[in-house]
């Protein structure tokens, strides 16, 4: 019955993912459905409180896309970019990074892209050195942000070991960081040099290479800038009320001392920011869940919704027998949790979602919650198929065709860069977590 069930799991996992959007939380469904149904597992609680934060999250974020603050941070990195053009494969992971960090979403690279691409040209530099590395380094960042989806629920889950969001950060940050420089630098050696390559010059007789994007000057309002100064005051409000619990009011319940949780004060803080937002940056509201970035966060949230609800049902009612067969193995071997993973990851094209599924196990099995905030990292996995929506950008967005898909699909531009990042970066935090906590 196990194999069976398992089978049943991983063929809505992978319809749900060739479906895309929506699709891979509703096939959760399906699946979940037959597990119940069909073979009697018991359903566990469905994932609210992990659903509940990201909408708020992503709720304040949109609020600050329709407030014009996303244009205005990328005029930002643009500036940044064209003033060190020669350091462009190292300062776009970097700029990439600080926003997906600061917003909790990769869809945030969209913006900067097409100036990566059209400043590494005009340069003479492969744009697949620093194409390929910013778009992993959006990604890295994800596990590294304090607001995104991915962190909130690995913190709902650890909750229970005395863990805080700064525990948290203090080892995902610097590892990510590292990884990404790592990875750049052995980008900044990738391929042939611009001026070498034969697909270039190609280009460049049929007329397709040179074309410049559009140089718009952005001016921006004051409810733009004032939109991102009271998003990044949520980010460090929730830092501080999740890195010192007295900062939480609490309350005496039939005779135990209870603080206000943290799922509750981020829910709390990002709706607030983004009443806030509303009020004083008047954007239009019918905008706010129309931008990508909402839209993003709702797509989140359905595929938790299924998918994870399903994963916990499948994972608890068969506990015995996996925790029987393999909690030897990933003792001995801790690593080899990082690798399940990565690879459910590149299935979910979720790493919150993988997070959701996949780490209750790690705690059913009795992995040292240190070990498991220094993997966290390998959920960045769906970079390893081409067909992640930055990972498409990106290949179009360079004229040169030096970033590309390859003759055997996984031989492309994001895979080198995207395994170091990943391998240096559970390293570095498995280090970082046997001194830190």
């Amino acid at each position: 019955m196990f194999w069976i069930q398992f089978i049943i799991l991983l063929a809505c996992i992978f319809i749900g993912a060739r479906l895309g959007g929506v699709g891979l939380g509703v096939m959760g469904g399906v699946g979940l459905a037959i597990l119940v149904f069909v073979f009697g597992l018991q359903p566990t609680s469905a994932p609210i409180d992990v659903m509940l934060m990201i909408l708020a999250v992503v709720t304040a974020a949109g609020a600050m896309q329709a407030s014009g603050g996303m244009e205005y941070l990328v005029s930002v990195a643009e500036k940044a970019l064209r003033k060190n053009p020669k350091r462009i494969t190292f300062i776009a992971p970097i700029v990439t990074y600080i926003f997906t960090l600061c917003a909790g979403t990769g869809h945030v690279a969209y913006g900067v892209l097409p100036v990566i691409a059209e400043v590494s040209r005009e340069s003479g530099i492969r744009p697949e050195r620093p194409m390929g590395i910013a778009v992993i380094a959006s990604q890295q960042a994800i596990t590294a942000s304090p607001i995104s989806a991915a962190t909130v629920a690995l913190l709902g889950l650890l909750g229970g070991f005395d863990i805080s969001l700064l525990d948290i950060l203090m080892i995902s940050i610097p590892s990510t960081f590292i990884a990404c420089m790592v990875a750049a630098f052995v980008s900044s050696k990738m391929g042939k040099e611009l001026s070498d390559d034969p697909e270039y010059f190609k280009r460049l007789e049929e007329g397709l290479a040179p074309i410049k994007a559009d140089k718009k000057e952005f001016n921006a309002t004051p409810g733009a800038k004032l939109s991102v100064i009271l998003f990044l005051t949520s980010a460090i409000l929730v830092v501080l009320l999740g890195s010192f619990e007295k900062l939480r009011p609490g309350w005496d319940v039939e005779g135990v001392f209870t603080r206000l949780t943290m799922p509750a004060a981020i829910e709390i803080v990002m709706l607030s920011i983004a009443a806030l937002m509303i009020i004083f940056c008047k954007p239009k509201v019918d905008e706010i869940v129309s931008g990508s970035v909402f839209k993003a966060g709702a797509t989140a949230v359905v595929a938790i919704f299924g998918i994870a609800w399903m994963g916990d049902t499948f994972f608890q009612g068969n506990m015995a027998l996996i925790s029987a067969s393999i909690t030897d193995l990933v003792t001995a071997a801790p690593w080899l949790f990082a690798v399940a993973l990565f690879g459910l990851s590149i299935l979910l094209y979720s790493q919150a979602a993988t997070v959701r599924t996949l780490m209750p196990l790690g705690i059913a099995l009795g992995i040292n919650p240190a070990l498991l905030i220094a993997m966290f990292p390998a959920v960045n996995g769906y970079f390893f198929i081409p067909n992640y929506p930055t990972v498409v950008a990106a290949i179009n967005f360079d004229r040169t065709g030096t970033t590309k898909i390859g003759k055997y699909i996984l031989n492309h531009s994001f895979m080198v860069p995207g395994l170091i990042a990943t391998i240096v970066s559970v390293a570095i935090g498995i280090f970082l977590s046997s001194i830190i906590l």
